[in-house]
């Protein structure tokens, strides 16, 4: 491939990758630059009220499964 085509060819995709790195989001933890930024999923109140209330159903289940371990064979009912 010819130079003329391949260089600015190159600087196209180039400029193009850097625009787009500028918009996309970052991930749900972390914000874009300010026009183009919104609060992250993860950070509404909402979401932060589930992801505590999924956290406190593992850890019952979790003790629950570590009781149901450590409970003597004998006293398992069917």
């Amino acid at each position: 491939m010819s130079d003329r085509i391949f260089m600015p060819l190159m600087t196209l995709i180039a400029v193009a990758m850097i625009a787009l790195a500028m918009v996309w989001p970052q991930g749900y933890g972390a914000r874009s630059p300010a026009p183009f930024g919104s609060t992250p999923i993860q950070q509404t109140p909402e979401m932060r009220a589930k992801i505590e209330r999924e956290k406190a159903s593992a850890r019952r289940r979790a003790e629950e499964a570590l009781r149901a371990v450590k409970a003597p064979a004998g006293s398992t009912a069917p």
